[in-house]
């Protein structure tokens, strides 16, 4: 873990639990794509970087999910590096506390105010095209969450932050967090279309064809909106769609899973609802799901 693994010319990855991607500059410059999940990442990610003699100077984050962004305020404190994170992502990198709000529906409770699903705050900057170095370029990879982008280097190495999950997180807890459904189905078809040399998933393993993995992510996607729809055959509140799906898929509650796949839930009725397959309406002030 944390072993740095070199892709093809000046890029890079250090393999661990959110892949962060490192990226040469010109003369021992690196950059990063991600910070990595906490201080603790960070002091790793620090001493491999100094190992090879390099110097960090920027932080390009992916989202601001706290595993990827857990690290920033560490690296920024101790090498003075930059940082950088696009559209709304940006303002929850530098106010952590907006993503257990956002995934509780209000102020979240201390069980979830904590480094995995809120990081130490660090000042980032907004994203842009003119921000990146020249052997970089951003692709946008709505979906996962708000604003999340990925890059591809000139070396042809293709970092794909979230938007894609491996066969065995799918298989082991079948429901995937998303925020925009139909934009990360969207992204997913692009991304099998997306040339380059070699993809590098945040969690997944890289590979040099990322076509059926793509697909497996869409195939899942579409299997829980089929659940949904069959769960919505009698109307259901949201709190017993979510009961009936951690009981057939057999996961355990936790307030973890309650905050992250709620919120998953709740965009798949959204979706379900806006391309017209499920209707939404109250009954003795509650409200209710069902399949049209």
């Amino acid at each position: 873990m944390y072993e740095l693994i070199h892709v093809r010319g000046n890029s890079y990855y250090i393999n661990c639990p959110a892949k962060v991607g490192l990226v040469r500059l010109s003369g021992d410059d690196v950059c990063l794509i991600d910070g990595g999940s906490d201080k603790e990442a960070g002091r790793k990610v620090k001493k491999l970087i100094e190992e090879n003699g390099w110097h960090l100077t920027a932080i390009y984050n992916t989202h601001s999910n706290a595993d990827h962004i857990g690290g920033n305020r560490y690296l920024q404190q101790h090498t003075g590096c930059r940082v950088f994170a696009p559209g709304i992502e940006c303002d929850f990198t530098n106010h952590t506390v907006l993503e257990p709000s956002f995934l509780y529906g209000g102020y979240p409770f201390k069980e979830l105010r904590h480094k995995f699903l809120m990081a130490q705050e660090s000042h980032a900057e907004y994203l842009t095209d003119e921000c990146l170095p020249e052997n970089l370029r951003k692709i946008d990879l709505p979906g996962h969450f708000f604003s999340m982008a990925g890059f591809i280097s000139s070396d042809g190495a293709v970092y794909l932050a979230d938007c894609l999950s491996s066969e065995e997180t799918i298989k082991k807890y079948k429901i995937t967090f998303i925020y925009d459904v139909a934009g990360y189905l969207d992204t997913l078809e692009m991304v099998k279309k997306l040339d380059g040399e070699i993809f590098i998933p945040s969690h997944a393993d890289a590979t040099e064809n990322i076509v059926p993995l793509a697909q497996t992510n869409i195939d899942s996607v579409l299997s829980v909106g089929d659940t949904i729809l069959r769960i919505c055959a009698e109307p259901h509140s949201f709190e017993d769609i979510l009961q009936r799906l951690f009981t057939e898929y057999g996961l355990a509650m936790t307030y973890e899973q309650y905050v992250l796949v709620g919120s998953t839930v709740r965009s798949y009725l959204s979706w379900l609802k806006d391309s017209g397959r499920t209707e939404a309406f109250f009954e003795n002030n509650r409200l209710l799901w069902r399949a049209i």
